[in-house]
């Protein structure tokens, strides 16, 4: 007769350890970059951001965490005269969310209202990919001289 013995850590699967792992050394990275970039999960949430994201965006990234990037975080603006706060459907086009769903490399220009005023943000962004899976993606903003 033959006995086997496993142990979970912390009750989560080694697939979700595996997750927060992959996300934990890029929000490090992040925190400490000079460049403005955020760190965002599958859903969309900001894991982490630098400070450079914060003074681009007049936002405090520590209070931004947890929360949506787009509409919680980023105030994102259509290119339009009016400059109407952008639907939905086309939030899930921006580069953050686009690298998540499509798995590759996304990129584009964004209009963020800022107090108030409008940034114009070219943002780079590349899926995070752990075992397979993408686990969120990694964005850097740099600003377009209007």
């Amino acid at each position: 007769m033959a006995v086997e013995l496993s142990f979970e850590l912390s009750g989560q699967s080694p697939h979700e350890r595996g997750i927060q792992s992959s996300l934990a050394m890029w929000a490090e990275t992040a925190r400490m970059a000079g460049e403005a970039c955020v760190v965002i999960d599958p859903d969309g949430k900001v894991f982490a951001a630098s400070p450079g994201c914060g003074a681009l965006f007049d936002i405090d990234v520590a209070d931004a965490v947890g929360q949506t990037l787009a509409g919680d975080v980023l105030d994102l603006r259509d290119f339009s005269t009016y400059q109407k706060v952008l639907p939905d459907w086309e939030i899930k086009k921006t580069p953050p969310l686009l690298a998540v769903s499509s798995a590759g490399l996304a990129r584009g220009l964004l209009r963020v209202f800022v107090g108030n005023a409008t940034k114009t943000v070219d943002a780079i962004s590349v899926p995070l990919v752990e075992s397979g899976v993408i686990v969120g993606s990694l964005t850097f903003f740099v600003p377009v001289n209007q």
